[in-house]
């Protein structure tokens, strides 16, 4: 399994962060390569995305939510893929995202990319993206505060 970190400080407190990437129907206006993420129930999610110039798909579960904390994942089907994104507070107006992904690279092209860092700079996009996207509505589109236990 290869592995991808990256961080970001953004403007916006820990619970408006942390409640924006629950939506996760949202995440194809900032994830530049998610089409689609459907969430089946309060575990479950369907992705669709364009990888290495393919379409993909696979289901997801939510292993451990704890608000305002983390949310970690396992792919369920499809390629094995999980991480977990951390929220830490910094001040009562800024916070600092943490994702950490692992995945498997399937093929010669995923391959490639790995050895050249492709997914290492879509990850820091996203987040650059996620940071403008919250920082200029400055609320949240919905909330879930649910725990779920790992």
């Amino acid at each position: 399994m290869a592995t991808v970190e990256s961080s970001i400080d953004v403007n916006v407190d820990v619970t408006t962060a942390y409640n924006q990437w629950t939506q996760f129907e949202s995440f194809p206006q900032f994830m530049e390569n998610v089409r689609t993420v459907h969430q089946r129930d309060d575990r479950r999610l369907h992705w669709v995305a364009e990888i290495g110039g393919e379409t993909k798909e696979w289901d997801a579960e939510i292993v451990e939510q704890i608000p305002d904390q983390r949310i970690a994942w396992s792919s369920i089907s499809g390629e094995p893929n999980g991480g977990v994104v951390t929220f830490q507070s910094l001040s009562e107006t800024s916070c600092k995202i943490h994702l950490r992904m692992e995945y498997a690279p399937q093929g010669m092209k995923e391959k490639a990319g790995e050895v050249l860092g492709v997914l290492d700079r879509q990850v820091r996009g996203d987040l650059e993206r996620f940071k403008r996207f919250i920082e200029s509505r400055g609320e949240e589109t919905g909330e879930w505060r649910g725990t779920v236990a790992a």
